[in-house]
């Protein structure tokens, strides 16, 4: 582990630069329609302390497109790409390959946004054998608000939808909730902190209960000219964290965040 620690420090210092990012809560409204009003890149990685060797690192790449902003609400776009990596076969081993594509729209109710989603996922094995599909699609509705007390800013999201096809996976209906508190301590150093819930309805298929996941993670922000790099620490619990067995994994993971400032 020590030494996945040093790799992620190191490249996060190489790079100079959210891995869970999804759609933003934004400070305020545009005065007037804008086109293509704003765009968030992210990358990240963490090294995760797991004793199966298929987990050993989380790397996410994506982003998140305004592409109308009509002052009473906005239409956007969101896309991740998610590789997951162990060391079975070699150090750096990527078994899986996930994509998340959404669009939303959504419509302002004084500070708080309220938005349409349609949010789909497809998982693939890397290097493995895999010849069934395993993905599915979600529409649901999501509420996101920023708030501020004193120097410290909150973004809430959280979101319910229901499974409109879900393909070799007994998922039914989602839930997530998204908090994450950042507070500067300087103009170019500051502290955040996260926590994610995640659970997910099942139908009868599989005979099993309803699944529930979560995210802990806190640490430093690293604030530049054009980017934000966040470094951190936290705790997970991911159910379903293979797209085949379904079964549940926990890992403590340390990595770095790039972002668009």
């Amino acid at each position: 582990m020590s030494r996945r620690i040093l790799i992620a420090v190191c490249l996060t210092l190489c790079l100079a630069s959210t891995g869970l990012a999804q759609q933003t809560p934004l400070p305020d409204a545009p005065t007037s329609p804008e086109f293509l009003s704003r765009y968030d890149f992210q990358l990240s990685a963490a090294a995760l302390a797991n004793d199966d060797t298929r987990y050993s690192w989380d790397v996410h790449f994506g982003g998140d497109i305004d592409v109308v902003d009509f002052v009473r609400g906005r239409v956007a776009s969101y896309m991740d790409y998610q590789a997951m990596l162990g060391d079975e076969l070699r150090p750096f081993d990527p078994n899986q390959g996930n994509y998340i594509l959404e669009l939303s729209t959504s419509y302002r109710i004084q500070r708080t946004e309220v938005a349409a989603i349609f949010h789909h996922v497809s998982r693939h094995l890397s290097d493995r054998a895999k010849v069934i599909p395993v993905a599915w699609n979600i529409l649901g509705v999501r509420a996101l608000r920023r708030m501020t007390l004193r120097d410290t800013t909150f973004d809430l999201v959280a979101d319910v939808g229901g499974t409109t096809q879900h393909v070799n996976v007994d998922y039914r209906v989602s839930g997530n909730l998204d908090v994450v508190a950042r507070r500067p301590l300087t103009p170019r150093v500051g502290l955040f902190a996260r926590g994610v819930g995640h659970v997910m309805g099942v139908t009868d298929e599989k005979g099993r209960p309803t699944q529930f996941g979560g995210l802990v993670e806190g640490g430093i922000r690293l604030i530049g000219e054009a980017a934000v790099g966040e470094l951190f620490m936290g705790y997970e619990r991911r159910f379903d964290a293979d797209p085949l067995d379904f079964e549940a994994q926990r890992w403590f993971l340390v990595g770095f965040r790039a972002l668009r400032r």
